[in-house]
């Protein structure tokens, strides 16, 4: 089997796994009593690096990196993350790093709280704020959601360096294709149903979006209620939650390869966070979301707790695909066979933030 890295964020610390052949081993805490809220494994350098963002209780929020597989870190001199003195803004979190495309090598992109976006040209070592999202026109009327003002996707397009999407919570989908020179909302047929408004032009609460496989103008988004796919980059969105026991959730993750297929793992409510009729099942469609499955073959089968948060799932790019998926109950599930059937690597791990997973050697 391929040699896979996968890196598990929690509430309590990051550890790190390696599958060589098909044996797992893990090690951590690293950043022992820090939220670790986002991780990145850049492979497009000759030697992986992997990209945390760590949350001291008594330190504050922080970006590391590490160019040996979480053997040592590195933590900057000066905050890699700051806001500028004129936005009168502290950084609270950082919710997403992101590394750009193979056309843009040191390029990296960290969504923070308060919802905003920043760029690296260093490999992630030191960031800018990407002024005109954070000026943008509509930001008075942003809210936070439950969970605080995010920025909490970012999606950069392969065929192009200068189109970007971003998602926050809760103020929808923007969208740039001029490198952030301007920004526009992309959320046409996204519902709001908790607004007096249920189709505003913004003020969605996304969930989460993800980039198809195969149409890189085909995206995925799991709403605060409701399921969508885009088949235009954005520009429109239309319902495919039919067929899913709820179409309330937090994650969702595409397949590697294969064009049509992603994965979503659907919660009862937004008032009854435990997994959908308290089953643990991830739902895979394979035909762009006209239909879904759940998986749940190796999976627990009796009731279940385990809440599934918006960066705890993801594949690999393994083919077949490894499927990841860690939950608020500490346990972390891998599948090496597009998601068809399931093994527990983890348990009684601190809540599961984030997982991210990558073939490397």
């Amino acid at each position: 089997m391929t040699d896979v890295l996968l890196t598990v964020g929690t509430r309590k610390g990051l550890f790190i796994g390696r599958r060589r052949g098909g044996t797992w081993e893990f090690d951590g805490p690293h950043f022992n009593a820090q939220a670790i809220y986002s991780i990145a494994i850049d492979t497009r350098r000759e030697n992986p690096r992997l990209l945390v963002g760590g949350d001291s209780a008594h330190w504050g929020p922080s970006v590391f990196h590490s160019d040996d597989l979480g053997v040592t870190w590195v933590e900057p001199k000066q905050p890699a993350v700051k806001f500028p003195q004129f936005t009168e803004a502290s950084l609270e979190r950082v919710w997403q790093l992101h590394p750009a495309g193979p056309e843009a090598p040191d390029v990296v992109y960290a969504g923070t709280e308060p919802a905003a976006l920043f760029r690296s040209e260093d490999g992630g070592e030191s960031f800018e704020l990407v002024r005109p999202l954070w000026e943008h026109p509509t930001r008075s009327e942003w809210v936070p959601g439950g969970g605080g003002e995010g920025l909490h996707t970012i999606l950069t397009d392969p065929r192009d360096a200068q189109a970007v999407t971003v998602a926050v919570s809760t103020a929808g989908v923007f969208r740039t294709k001029d490198g952030g020179a301007s920004w526009a909302p992309s959320n046409k047929g996204v519902s709001a149903v908790f607004l007096p408004d249920p189709n505003p032009e913004f003020g969605q609460c996304v969930h989460k979006v993800t980039r198809d496989a195969a149409d890189p103008d085909r995206l995925y988004l799991q709403n605060h209620w409701g399921v969508f796919r885009s088949d235009d980059s954005g520009d429109s969105w239309t319902d495919i939650g039919a067929g899913l026991p709820s179409d309330f959730g937090f994650a969702a993750a595409a397949h590697p390869h294969r064009g049509e297929t992603a994965y979503i793992f659907p919660i009862n409510a937004d008032a009854d966070r435990v997994p959908a009729e308290r089953r643990c099942r991830v739902f895979r469609t394979s035909d762009a979301g006209r239909t879904w499955e759940p998986l749940s073959t190796g999976l627990p089968q009796g009731a279940h707790y385990g809440t599934v948060l918006r960066d705890a799932l993801c594949t690999d790019d393994a083919d077949p695909a490894g499927v990841y998926f860690g939950n608020r109950n500490g346990e972390v599930f891998a599948s090496a066979d597009d998601g068809d059937t399931w093994q527990q690597l983890l348990s009684h791990l601190p809540d599961v933030l984030c997982v991210r997973a990558a073939v490397i050697g």
